[in-house]
């Protein structure tokens, strides 16, 4: 296993990546290098200005909750990524408006709102801009590690406006019969996340199939609504042995948060000229190199992948909340509800243990013991010594896990170089 250096020039603009893990040491063993960060490990030459770059393709598989990342050169593939957007600004509203409905009932009397300051010239919803500022955010992380040549942005593979009115008629609209069901079969097939909303992939079946729960014969349509996902063992079971109590889900808030965070994304990056494709493409050229179906994976193909050398490490992504803000509870404001930090480390810190796992922290206490766990919540440790951790990197809203790449097993976590110099 072997893991790519990115490196970057005395300026920061990025320089093509390395293996030479010890020409990498040697640089930063005699000073001509210095560390910009650990995940993805990242270099920076104190002594060259500029250098031969090769032409790389980054692929992007644009989502409202998860995106992927994909840059490759002619050889190989550079970066692998999946980032995962926040998906919970719109709860976290809702409380907040909740709190200060409760807090105004208890004054007497009711004080109106002195000045309107929430209001932005673009009028986007909150849960909207939040994702539009990760997307852009993750695009200027990648273009800050390679020298990206071009770039492939993948705008989705259903249209709304069909999905809500599937007579609509008109001269964009002249497909037909077929082509506008494999639209809806498309969407349906996302909205369920490829997964058999009955057995929730137990069966372990990969064949998938769109069902009607409302046969035509009894008044059934071909709208979303009446459409679900099914493995082709519970859509056997259920047409021979027993019927199945179906249900889909009545939410199209996804695609219509999609077609705009497409137009603002399309709006911002404008000077990327990128190169555009759909979902449908993705699809077949995935399936034709056999692919599994994961962010990644439609990132490569989205780049235009097909025989390079895939990457052996791949980054895990998440943004999160700041969570800076001074918390206090009842009558006893003076009291914090939450500890700022402990020992100079603070939640969210990143940090290694002493068995050489790299983790988060996840909870801090007074006496110096910290919760510190992964990404996806697995728990490293319940009460870590204070003085046995190395602190990586301090807590931000952008936070990033390494895992070895790994397609017939599940993918371990990797930890960075293991140089005394990095300890």
């Amino acid at each position: 296993m072997t893991q790519w250096v990115y490196v970057q020039d005395q300026s920061g603009a990025p320089l093509m990546p390395t293996k030479r893990h010890g020409k990498v040491r040697h640089w930063l063993e005699s000073g001509r290098a210095e560390i910009v960060q650990h995940t993805p490990f990242t270099i920076r030459l104190l002594d060259v200005a500029g250098g031969f770059v090769q032409p790389l393709t980054a692929g992007i598989d644009f989502g409202t909750a998860h995106v992927g990342v994909s840059v490759r050169s002619a050889s190989a593939e550079l970066l692998s990524a999946e980032i995962t957007l926040r998906t919970d600004i719109s709860g976290l509203l809702t409380d907040r408006r909740m709190y200060r409905c409760n807090r105004r009932a208890r004054r007497t009397p009711y004080r109106e709102p002195r000045f309107l300051n929430r209001v932005r010239a673009d009028e986007l919803m909150p849960s909207v801009r939040a994702k539009v500022d990760e997307t852009l955010k993750m695009l200027t992380w990648v273009s800050g590690l390679l020298p990206i040549h071009e770039w492939v942005f993948e705008l989705g593979n259903f249209d709304t406006h069909k999905l809500v009115n599937p007579e609509v008629e008109g001269e964009d609209y002249q497909q037909g019969v077929q082509e506008g069901f494999a639209n809806v079969r498309e969407y349906v097939l996302w909205r369920d996340k490829h997964t058999c909303q009955h057995c929730r992939g137990a069966s372990d079946d990969p064949l998938l199939t769109v069902h009607h729960i409302h046969h035509r014969s009894d008044g059934g349509s071909d709208r979303p609504e009446n459409l679900i996902t099914l493995c082709q063992t519970c859509h056997h079971a259920h047409h021979n042995d027993y019927p199945l109590k179906l249900k889909p889900p009545l939410n199209f808030s996804a695609p219509a948060q999609f077609n705009v965070l497409r137009a603002y994304l399309l709006h911002s990056t404008v000077e990327l000229q990128p190169t555009l494709t759909y979902g449908y493409l993705t699809k077949v050229h995935r399936q034709a190199l056999k692919l599994p179906k994961s962010h990644r994976n439609d990132a490569f193909v989205i780049s235009g992948g097909q025989s390079q050398t895939r990457a052996e490490i791949y980054y895990q992504d998440v943004f999160v909340r700041r969570q800076n803000r001074k918390l206090f509870k009842g009558a006893r404001s003076h009291i914090r509800n939450t500890l700022p930090s402990v020992g100079g480390f603070r939640r969210g810190d990143k940090v290694r243990l002493a068995t050489g796992q790299i983790g988060f922290i996840h909870g801090l206490r007074t006496i110096g013991y910290f919760d510190v766990r992964q990404l996806d919540g697995t728990v490293l440790h319940h009460s870590a010594k204070m003085l046995t951790l190395t602190k990586l990197e301090s807590a931000r809203t952008f936070r990033i896990q390494s895992f070895v790449t790994n397609e017939s097993s599940r993918a371990q976590e990797t930890p960075v170089f293991k140089w005394g110099l990095l300890r």
